[in-house]
């Protein structure tokens, strides 16, 4: 992409490790990293997989080292660039209101419900569907399961995932796809409900990272990938 973007932010890390891997391939020209380094470094990764597939590009490295890596000699080795700051974190002293929408036109009988849930600021997006189960869990109960790009809500109003069909829960927010990226399963499976990096579509946010601000819609729609 034009601004560096190669995939998305979270195919960044396997993606600067493969080209810097083959960088001596490269002809007339070396790989002009400038631009695709500055897209990492401008991001604030909360997801541990995501900075483990970061970190091996930011010194010039990819997991093709790791067999003779000599420990001893590169302790002291720091990235050729530093990090910048992460983005100032949401204030954690008030509360907020979100709107939090489920819907389904998909498979089975189709539904659509929404609640205003009151949390403290700073709350991740997990916390908020966390309260709205807790104040109608008739309609707002979820399941998810822990992976290694953190939380996936597995179901949600008793309607499951399924990787045999395809389907997943997609998050977002003015019916834009939340854009903290996620991860594949064991199975291929979408993780954190969110396409997989390698596919072109935007992804969706981990719920477990993600912080809405106060007076945001965010909504749960049943989807394929």
């Amino acid at each position: 992409k034009n601004n560096g973007m190669i995939g998305n932010i979270y195919s960044m890390g396997l993606a600067l490790q493969a080209l810097e891997a083959t960088r001596k391939f490269y002809a007339p020209r070396k790989w002009d990293c400038a631009q695709a380094f500055s897209v990492v470094y401008a991001h604030d990764y909360q997801q541990s997989m995501a900075i483990a597939h970061v970190l091996p590009a930011l010194v010039g490295r990819s997991y093709l080292d790791v067999a003779g890596l000599d420990c001893a000699a590169t302790k002291d080795e720091s990235p050729r660039q530093q990090l910048c700051p992460p983005y100032p974190s949401v204030p954690c002293t008030g509360s907020i209101q979100v709107q939090y929408s489920i819907t389904n036109t998909l498979q089975g009988k189709h539904f659509h419900y929404s609640i205003l849930v009151t949390v403290p600021g700073g709350s991740t997006l997990l916390r908020v569907l966390e309260v709205a189960a807790e104040e109608n869990p008739q309609t707002f109960s979820f399941q998810m399961e822990q992976t290694s790009w953190g939380p996936y809500v597995t179901s949600i109003h008793g309607l499951a995932a399924s990787t045999d069909d395809r389907t997943y829960w997609k998050f977002l927010s003015a019916e834009d796809a939340l854009d903290e990226g996620g991860g594949c399963g064991e199975r291929g499976e979408p993780v954190l409900g969110s396409p997989c990096p390698s596919l072109t579509h935007p992804s969706a946010t981990g719920v477990g990272t993600y912080k809405p601000h106060d007076g945001e819609h965010i909504e749960a729609v049943f989807s394929t990938y």
